[in-house]
């Protein structure tokens, strides 16, 4: 049986053994040298990058744009972050060995972090999806590294330090996949990286301060909940909530978009195992409110929903947020016809490649604009970039980059990606090689979007 999400397969196995599809892999390095994925340099006809990230504000809200631009002109990582657009037209110009795998589509440094399974275990994962689809693996591990490598700039690691940090996320991916091809279907759909337990799978040897600084951050997401949440953004109204306005981050609803979410609550429904859905009968709606999330996605429409309740009046939280076309879609073979509504992309891509989805996961249309709902407080921290320094940084880069080896490889053929990448460092001396040429260009171009807001090109506040 083989499933997947777009006319141009995951290809799972490229035909007979996993041994025929290691050697396959290995004889790609032939077409696809190494030195290749180190080269970069922008070509005569790469686009404007501000008029890039102007034309991807298309679709969203008027209201919250120039506070997408501000959000985005605040250092180089937080362009990175929201120039998805710009980098997805430099990643498809980018060499490639032509395997297709469920991408994450944006996966930067700080879209991986903590969160609570079903069973309650707190692990360690990717949890942004919004960009996902069927692409190159190669562009995941370079939107990866490039984070990595800006990351470390602002943290005022020399040139050395941030080579050696994607240097570890490139040894981290590619070690992993190399275990990963020998391991059955199933087994590998059962792997989980434990948050309390990450320290003991890496390389690099943590001291007692290092080990302390990720166990501060697993403690203190082990704190948060529905009920932490409530009296944070939440105020009693008679017997019920409602939530406490903070514009322009938190703002109330007119009565007839409040009863257009609702309405698309009930569709949502339908979508997640009936065992959650009588579980979710046992609550009300108290109230929504539109919430600014993140950077990339600010002017998008992103709900949250109060539910209480009926028996003992407890919280939960929902997210219901707009899914819109991805930025590397225009660059790929459009997806199957089930998946060009955009919140369901994101909830099977999010399926695909984490180890343990969250159980309310699912899908809905409101006022004909496609949407994805999950748990508000299932994710529940990330390590602060800030941080990283040293081996922390070089022990979460080698982090980050095994758990981009384990989501690749539930759709892809991990016996091909292993055997190209083989077995010696020169693959990751390449990507750290373009990481930071890539990085320089990120510095440049952030420093060319604040400049056009100088200039009144750019609106921001």
């Amino acid at each position: 049986m083989s499933t997947h999400t777009g006319s141009t397969p995951a290809n799972p196995q490229t035909g007979g053994t996993a041994d025929a599809s290691r050697a396959a892999g290995r004889a790609l390095r032939d077409a696809v040298p190494f030195g290749q994925h180190a080269a970069w340099q922008p070509e005569s006809a790469r686009p404007d990058p501000v008029e890039r990230v102007l034309a991807g504000n298309a679709g969203r809200q008027e209201r919250f744009i120039p506070l997408r631009m501000q959000r985005m002109a605040e250092s180089p990582f937080a362009f990175l972050r929201g120039a998805a657009t710009v980098m997805a037209w430099d990643l498809a110009k980018s060499p490639s060995i032509g395997h297709n795998v469920i991408i994450d589509g944006d996966a930067h440094i700080n879209n991986f972090g903590l969160f609570r399974t079903p069973r309650q275990d707190v692990v360690f994962d990717l949890n942004d999806f919004d960009e996902t689809l069927v692409g190159p693996w190669e562009w995941d591990l370079k939107r990866l590294t490039a984070s990595i490598n800006v990351a470390a700039r602002e943290n005022g690691v020399d040139p050395a330090g941030r080579e050696r940090a994607v240097r570890s996320a490139c040894a981290g991916y590619r070690t992993t996949m190399a275990t990963l091809w020998q391991v059955n279907p199933y087994d590998l759909w059962q792997m989980r990286s434990y948050a309390s337990a990450l320290h003991m799978d890496a390389p690099t040897r943590l001291d007692a301060e290092e080990k302390a600084t990720i166990e501060k951050t697993v403690e203190r997401a082990m704190k948060r909940s529905h009920a932490t949440m409530l009296a944070k953004v939440a105020e009693p109204v008679g017997k019920g909530y409602r939530f406490k306005v903070d514009p322009p981050i938190l703002t109330q609803l007119d009565a007839a978009e409040k009863n257009h979410v609702i309405d698309g609550l009930k569709a949502y429904l339908q979508t997640i195992a009936g065992e959650w859905r009588m579980m979710l009968e046992r609550y009300d709606v108290a109230d929504v409110a539109h919430r600014v999330v993140g950077v990339g996605s600010v002017g998008t429409r992103a709900y949250l929903v109060l539910m209480l309740g009926r028996a003992l009046g407890d919280p939960l939280f929902v997210q219901v947020k707009e899914g819109i076309v991805p930025a590397a879609a225009p660059f790929v073979p459009p997806l199957d016809e089930p998946f060009q509504h955009q919140g369901r992309r994101v909830v099977h891509g999010q399926r695909l490649m984490q180890s343990s989805s969250d159980a309310l996961l699912g899908w809905t249309t409101i006022s004909g604009r496609y949407f994805y709902v999950r748990q508000m407080k299932q994710i529940r921290g990330s390590i602060p970039v800030d941080w990283l320094h040293g081996a922390t940084f070089d022990f979460y880069a080698w982090c980050l980059g095994m758990l981009l080896a384990r989501a690749h490889a539930r759709t892809g053929d991990a016996a091909l990606i292993a055997g190209y990448c083989g077995s010696s460092d020169k693959l990751d001396a390449a990507y750290a090689t373009w990481a930071e040429r890539y990085g320089a260009q990120t510095v440049a171009d952030h420093a060319a979007f604040c400049a056009a807001i100088s200039q009144g090109r750019v609106p921001a506040k």
